[in-house]
């Protein structure tokens, strides 16, 4: 059911897994899965502990912060008379959308109106920054994802995927566990360019995203 692999970068060890949101009732806490962080790169290793794990339907598995505060929150709240603190991982915006990129220019994907296959990634991030972006480029938002609701649920826990081990930690110590990861899979880099002026574009067009990131504290 749980997927995981480490990828080798230089002498960086990158976290990657299939997303899936988990719940650790006992410990009072949910962790989200936004798609494209490596949210749940640590679920291999936390199988056993994990109350619930969903990994299917992607509506669910994926459940931005408002889904989980309409449908999933209120489970715990009225069956169980219990708040969950919510934690989350969130990627650097230019590098979240490179991942997406890679990703939709699959061979799988070749002829679908979602394929980048033959998109320059500067061309992927203006189409990004329309109003309404054409279907390959339409991969969502993080900020959006995990936008407070006006009801006061947020993600009290938020970690940037380029520091995994501070998400690590946390973990051990909210679960009183030591967390041992195997690396199991090596991926090459893919360099990804882009214009002058795109990155400019980009912080202007979606601002949220870059200051939500930047709001997240060392650790």
């Amino acid at each position: 059911m749980l997927k995981i692999g480490l990828w080798l970068i230089g002498n960086k060890i990158i976290y990657r897994a299939v997303n899936e949101m988990m719940i650790f009732f006992k410990e009072r806490l949910a962790l989200l899965s936004v798609p494209k962080t490596g949210t749940t790169a640590f679920q291999a290793a936390l199988r056993n502990r994990a109350d619930l794990v969903i990994s299917d339907p992607p509506e669910l598995k994926h459940a931005p912060l408002y889904r989980y505060n309409r449908w999933i929150r209120p489970m715990f709240e009225k069956v169980c008379g219990a708040e969950l603190e919510v934690a989350a991982v969130m990627r650097e915006p230019v590098s979240w959308l490179g991942s997406w990129y890679r990703y939709r220019q699959r061979p799988a994907l070749d002829g679908n109106p979602n394929s980048t296959k033959g998109v320059s990634f500067d061309d992927f991030l203006h189409a990004y920054c329309k109003g309404k972006p054409p279907a390959f480029a339409n991969v969502g938002s993080q900020a959006k994802f995990l936008e407070a609701q006006p009801n006061g649920c947020k993600v009290s826990q938020l970690f940037r995927y380029e520091d995994q081990e501070a998400l690590k930690k946390f973990l051990e110590q909210r679960l009183n566990q030591e967390i041992h990861l195997d690396r199991r899979n090596v991926s090459p880099t893919a360099e990804l360019t882009l214009g002058a002026d795109t990155k400019a574009i980009l912080h202007r067009k979606r601002p949220a995203e870059f200051e939500l990131y930047e709001t997240i504290p060392a650790r």
